[in-house]
């Protein structure tokens, strides 16, 4: 992997806002391609569209699954996520029942993501375990560090992006620190610029869910001295 796309894997564009409309979409996975980052992760009805078009791209389609409380049903989020898999998704980013975690049940809560993670791992497909950190008390997350390694769950990640706080060095310091190595850990939240990237990437981090696509990746350019990549600006959404 070269310098760039040492940190251009690194990301995670993001369209999940609620007014994200269809030509943003569609723009946002060119803009994927064109900037070579790890995956796009989308509003799941766009899902299909985009693995079209990101075919041959590199870049992985993902959505998310329980968006944005993790509330639903066992069942409804087992149909969310065959449903993700048919339509081509590569990567998985799973709610925790934030409910069920903050009540301590634990035998539910392992029992809720085991169904996600075995029935996409059987598919050859991999999972990213949202915590949402800014409701959860630090045994909470230890807990589901925990389980995920249990588990082994792909990825660890901070938040949403849309609760009331995003990723935190502390959290994903503490994440880190408690899975199985074999997990990586993803931050969203808040990641909107190259030099917190570059923090995050430092401690560990492997993956960073942001919106902020074209200010991180304009920097990094600019740093190695590579020619800009014309036709997209930097619109940064509010609230990843």
């Amino acid at each position: 992997m070269d310098a760039y796309e040492d940190i251009s894997r690194m990301i995670d564009h993001a369209l999940l806002r609620p007014d994200t409309t269809t030509e943003q979409f569609e723009q946002g996975c060119r803009l994927a391609a064109a900037y070579r980052t790890g995956s796009v992760c989308i509003q799941p009805h766009y899902l299909r569209r985009c693995r079209e078009l990101l075919q041959h791209s590199g870049v992985r389609a993902s959505t998310v699954i329980g968006f944005p409380h993790g509330g639903q049903h066992t069942s409804a989020r087992v149909a969310e996520a065959t449903q993700a898999l048919q339509d081509g998704g590569q990567e998985l980013d799973l709610v925790c029942n934030i409910s069920r975690v903050v009540s301590g049940d634990w035998d539910y809560v392992r029992n809720d993501l085991a169904a996600i993670i075995e029935l996409t791992h059987a598919a050859g497909q991999k999972v990213k375990v949202i915590f949402e950190n800014c409701f959860l008390t630090d045994d909470a997350k230890l807990r589901l560090c925990e389980i995920c390694t249990e588990l082994n769950a792909d990825w660890v990640k901070t938040s949403t992006g849309f609760g009331n706080a995003g990723a935190t060095l502390a959290d994903v310091t503490l994440m880190r620190k408690h899975v199985g190595e074999q997990i990586q850990v993803k931050a969203a939240g808040g990641v909107r610029d190259l030099q917190t990237l570059l923090q995050y990437k430092s401690i560990g981090v492997t993956r960073i869910g942001t919106s902020s696509t074209c200010r991180i990746l304009d920097a990094h350019r600019q740093q190695l001295q590579l020619p800009p990549i014309a036709g997209f600006a930097p619109a940064d959404a509010a609230g990843y």
